[in-house]
């Protein structure tokens, strides 16, 4: 069973996605690799939200098919929306109150039909239990063994663990196993979204405080981080005042991160400059949604890379990283923060929203910890911004005196207007960029994944389809992870053997092609989806094979 697809739907509230997690983690006991992607609009009641996993005994996979194997339906939109998409030979579960027309026109797929609130009603349970009924039919259906099931349920929910369980039992005893899924010997893996793994890579790079204001799909940064002992969480009340405080913590000395998407990102431009000017480290987690302004906020985009690359005011220098999984994820926020202080300049993190929030299995190939940054000597012949490139850090609380500032400076940190002061400092943070760059040419920047004669050209989260859509291409796949300093060397090397470059983007206006562009690297074509919903496996593999004539 190399790719299985399951659906679990309901409105906002009635919990298909923590039915769609606990899915996940049976499997995941089982040894199968799972990856969720979440859909839901942007409503606290009502609506329609769903989540799709989708299982493999072979290999990691990190992308949805279009057509599902399973479908379980607590709602009636589930069924209008996502039945045509169950294969021939699929198997349905939905609650016997569900009156869509379109059941009876599906004769060749097998219908499970049950009553949720006969057996809710059975054990005293509560109406929010539909969603344990449909999973545990769903369990029992495929030979899942009921002790697994009872105790990843009594672990995922904080209340009504004891009715949640009476619920299961009581399923599992009156459903047939139709099939059996066996356990495939693989240790399980961890499983966390894209969110939660650049929270975990940060902490392994020595994250202290995580300042945020909620901004959808980068809250999950701070859910996650506001219950890890040793880190320091604020929510303030604005964007602006997040980025202020995160300076005013890192000049103290705190390694700091914050985290925004597109909207809130455009209030923190300003203290970005600050950030380079005064040569604080400043770590941004900021995680793409469709624009423009409010645009579609629970939906995919890659449209603020330019926007990510060009952010702040005036020459300045900046890190920007653009991870396409949760392994790279993990490992990339603790470069960036590793870097952010080494280097003293504002580093980026670009997700999206299906890196952000899908749920993967983290295997964390590369590993990162904490490296220490250039620190001067705390005494009073200190200069905050002394030498040709790097300074030596220092912060307050010492013999030391301590300055920064927004206007340019001598390297006492004496604000300066002379002409020969201002190119000197320019000259010297420019320095200290190409240092940064020379450093990220040996982090293997840009991944290559297979060769061809055709290069496919990615970024991002859309790496999970891409890779299962052209396994049986003879394709190059080439991936930048670094976008600022952009790796033009590299990038050069990686296409130096190809005769087609393809270029494959969720936004309207090819981005990371106009960036290639400007390093003298030409596209000759171009893949844009940018209708707010991510690639599935087998559109990608349709629209690949056009653009290469197979």
């Amino acid at each position: 069973m190399e790719n299985s697809q399951i659906i679990i739907g309901g409105s906002a509230g009635e919990g298909s996605k923590k039915a769609g997690l606990i899915i996940a983690k049976v499997f995941n006991a089982y040894g199968y690799r799972v990856f969720i992607h979440e859909d839901y609009h942007s409503l606290i009641r009502g609506g329609h939200n769903f989540s799709q996993i989708s299982i493999s005994d072979k290999k990691k996979i990190e992308a949805k098919k279009d057509k599902i194997d399973y479908l379980l339906a607590l709602n009636e939109d589930s069924i209008e929306i996502h039945l045509d998409k169950l294969k021939e030979g699929g198997v349905l579960i939905y609650d016997s109150d569900l009156k869509s027309t379109k059941i009876e026109e599906r004769n060749d797929v097998k219908k499970i039909e049950i009553s949720s609130n006969e057996i809710i009603n059975e054990n005293n349970g509560d109406t929010l239990m539909k969603n344990t009924v449909i999973i545990s039919v769903f369990f029992k259906t495929i030979g899942i063994d009921r002790e697994t099931v009872m105790n990843i349920v009594a672990k995922e929910f904080s209340g009504g663990i004891e009715k949640n369980i009476e619920i299961v039992v009581s399923v599992f005893d009156r459903t047939e196993s139709v099939i059996k899924f066996t356990k495939t010997g693989e240790d399980p893996l961890p499983l966390v979204t894209g969110n939660q793994a650049v929270a975990l890579g940060a902490i392994r790079a020595g994250l202290e405080v995580y300042i945020a204001y909620p901004m959808t799909p980068s809250t999950g940064v701070l859910s996650f981080l506001s219950s890890v002992e040793g880190v320091k969480t604020v929510q303030p009340e604005n964007e602006l005042s997040v980025v202020n405080m995160a300076i005013g913590s890192a000049y103290s000395g705190r390694r700091t991160m914050v985290g925004t998407s597109g909207g809130g990102f455009a209030l923190m431009t300003e203290s970005i400059s600050l950030s380079a000017i005064s040569e604080t480290p400043l770590v941004v987690v900021l995680s793409q949604r469709m624009g423009p302004a409010s645009g579609v906020p629970t939906y995919q985009s890659q449209g603020d890379l330019l926007f990510a690359l060009h952010s702040g005011h005036g020459d300045m220098d900046r890190l920007v990283v653009a991870p396409g999984d949760a392994d790279e994820a993990y490992y990339l926020s603790g470069v960036a923060l590793n870097l952010a202080w080494k280097y003293q300049l504002p580093a980026i993190i670009l997700l999206d929203k299906e890196l952000s929030e899908n749920t993967y299995g983290l295997e964390r190939k590369e590993e990162v910890c904490r490296e220490d940054e250039v620190v001067g000597v705390n005494d009073n012949n200190y200069k905050r911004y002394d030498g040709e490139d790097i300074s030596p850090l220092l912060h307050p609380g010492g013999e030391a005196v301590v300055k920064a500032t927004s206007y340019e400076h001598t390297k006492d940190g004496i604000v300066t207007e002379r002409p020969e002061d201002v190119k000197n400092m320019q000259d010297k943070r420019l320095k200290k960029a190409m240092k940064l760059k020379e450093e990220i040419e040996g982090l293997n920047p840009v991944k290559v994944y297979k060769e061809g004669k055709v290069a496919v050209v990615f970024w991002g989260s859309t790496k999970g389809a891409i890779v299962e859509a052209t396994k049986d291409m003879d394709v190059k796949l080439i991936q930048p992870i670094f976008m600022q300093p952009f790796p033009d060397k590299k990038m050069k090397e990686a296409l130096s053997n190809t005769e087609k470059t393809i270029c494959v983007e969720m936004n309207r206006d090819g981005q990371l092609a106009k960036v290639m562009k400007s390093h003298g690297i030409n596209t000759d074509e171009k893949i844009l989806k940018y209708d707010s919903r991510p690639f599935t496996i087998e559109e990608l593999k349709e629209k690949l094979q056009e653009k290469i004539n197979f």
